[in-house]
């Protein structure tokens, strides 16, 4: 009897073998893909921009002046975003760009008129006691930091005070600079920013972590930038992402259209 049963079985076992074998063959062909997927192309969506941010680059010839494409392009990417969200005054179209990548001993401020297509001052700029010696390495939203602090601002309201007269600040960029009201980090003039303490100490004095300015030319800087204009102090040396950096918007608003054909 048992030898009838182990008769029945073995055929049933072979069957359910080559069925099990049979499936697992059709599986791993189906899974297989008949041709070599291709990477998509990227496509630039915002090549009009940059095409209009190049043009405008040349056209005031800010590489002569020191100032990098690539810092000249995120300050006017962050200058469109704020205007278009209502933060720039009116018409005004000046951007005043801090590269805090370059030694204190260069001019590394700039003051740009986009519209007029014009380079009103470019001169030193002081970061704070904290932030490093020749170049600044380190920076802080902290009140009593004595750092600076990298991001957007927008220019406020004037005022006179220990340092003379002076410009106040607001801090677009949460986490960054958004304390900036609260620290006092305003633009102001100093004695020790100018090719004197150059040639005294090998770099510029240092502030408090206000953007400080050659006293010789503080009034210039606060009449072309008061008011409602936008000021970016950028650096590489530290990780800073910004809301107003996305290009994206650049290609469906078109804040600056219209712009592009008279550079």
């Amino acid at each position: 009897m048992r030898k009838c049963i182990l008769g029945l079985w073995t055929p049933i076992v072979i069957i359910l073998a080559l069925t099990t074998i049979s499936w697992r063959s059709v599986k791993k062909t189906e899974i297989q893909p008949t041709t070599t997927i291709q990477p998509s192309k990227i496509v630039n969506s915002d090549s009009l921009y940059n095409n209009y941010i190049s043009k405008l680059y040349d056209s005031v010839n800010l590489e002569a002046s020191g100032l990098k494409l690539e810092v000249f392009e995120k300050a006017v990417t962050g200058f469109f975003n704020l205007k278009n969200l209502g933060k720039v005054d009116g018409d005004k179209s000046v951007v005043t760009i801090a590269d805090f990548d370059m030694k204190s001993t260069e001019k590394r401020l700039w003051i740009i008129d986009l519209h007029k297509k014009t380079l009103l001052l470019n001169t030193w700029v002081a970061h704070g006691q904290a932030s490093g010696g020749d170049k600044a390495v380190d920076f802080s939203n902290t009140s009593e930091s004595l750092k600076s602090s990298l991001g957007f601002y927008i220019t406020g309201e004037t005022y006179n005070g220990k340092h003379g007269r002076s410009l106040r600040l607001d801090g677009m960029d949460e986490g960054f600079n958004s304390n900036a009201r609260k620290r006092a980090i305003v633009v102001h003039g100093a004695n020790y920013v100018g090719p004197q303490t150059i040639s005294a100490l090998g770099r510029l004095g240092r502030s408090q972590g206000c953007p400080a300015v050659p006293q010789s030319v503080v009034n210039k800087v606060i009449d072309n930038i008061g008011g409602g204009t936008v000021l970016f102090i950028n650096s590489s040396e530290e990780h800073f992402n910004s809301k107003y950096l996305d290009e994206t918007m650049m290609s469906t608003l078109k804040p600056w259209a219209g712009s592009e054909d008279n550079v």
